[in-house]
């Protein structure tokens, strides 16, 4: 097998020329020195760190993938904003997202718990080993071993009917265009946004379509660039029983499927 190419040095100073940055103004957004940025336009710079893969992803809102193999010079000018905008190639996780674990003394994967006041660290820290070794840690015998799972706990009753104050236990999605429509899923945002509990749904134009289980809530979009991490739903824990639908609730439900099912058949015949 041949050695695979490496774009990365080109492809920076490409996407750099792109958004019309001189070497000092990037250098500045991306918090490193020119220097260290002119070594990895140079070549110099062979093994780019795991922080400097995520740093310059993130700013040029481009898969690690596509900027260490594609030649982003040969692409057309649409190409490169679908890329930018969210495509399928950004939204592979395999691609993009480097995943930091924990094991225990057996080299078991553990179930990192992310308790209410960690959550605005994880943001910045949920590729470091080292932050995720603060977090509490545990296992379960009824966790299946295949895949990675992690503990988020849930504020608010937009997830009704799953009690509020609950602890979801969640399985990492590498591949978000794997994701079946209206998945259940804890979506990690950048900023200062809350961690959701929705039913995700991938729109074909690079965004996310987030629902709440709790139909008085509205659902909205937002593009993958704003989302961090997705964990599929597994189970939940919680001290309350959930409380059984009424009557309204189960009327509105039905409401809502209807017009879901409205919208379907809609779109299949093609009429507005």
């Amino acid at each position: 097998m041949g050695s695979q190419v490496i774009f990365w040095s080109v492809n920076i100073k490409f996407l750099r020329l792109r958004q019309r940055l001189s070497q000092e103004a990037l250098a500045e957004k991306l918090g490193i020195s020119r220097v260290k940025l002119n070594a990895h336009e140079s070549g110099r710079t062979a093994n780019p760190t795991i922080d400097d893969l995520i740093n310059f992803s993130e700013f040029f809102r481009m898969s690690i993938d596509s900027i260490l193999k594609m030649d982003l010079s040969k692409l057309s000018d649409q190409k490169i904003r679908d890329l930018e905008e969210g495509s399928e190639v950004f939204m592979k996780g395999d691609q993009i997202r480097v995943l930091a674990i924990t094991v225990d003394k057996e080299e078991k994967e553990n179930i990192e718990y992310v308790p209410v006041h960690a959550k605005a660290g994880y943001r910045s820290g949920y590729s470091d080993p080292e932050f995720l070794a603060t977090l509490p840690r545990f296992n379960l015998p009824t966790v299946p071993k295949n895949g990675t799972f992690r503990m988020f706990p849930t504020v608010g009753d937009s997830m009704l009917p799953v009690p509020e104050g609950s602890d979801i236990i969640t399985r990492y999605v590498q591949d978000w265009t794997s994701i079946k429509p209206e998945t259940p899923c804890i979506v990690i945002l950048r900023g200062d946004q809350d961690f959701v509990f929705k039913q995700v749904t991938i729109n074909k134009d690079g965004t996310m379509l987030l629902q709440s289980f709790n139909k008085q809530y509205f659902a909205y979009t937002v593009p993958v660039s704003e989302v961090i991490e997705v964990w599929e739903y597994y189970s939940f824990h919680s001290k309350e029983l959930p409380e059984p639908q009424t009557d309204m609730q189960q009327l509105m439900r039905m409401l809502q499927e209807m017009q879901n099912e409205i919208k379907e058949i809609k779109k299949k015949s093609g009429s507005k």
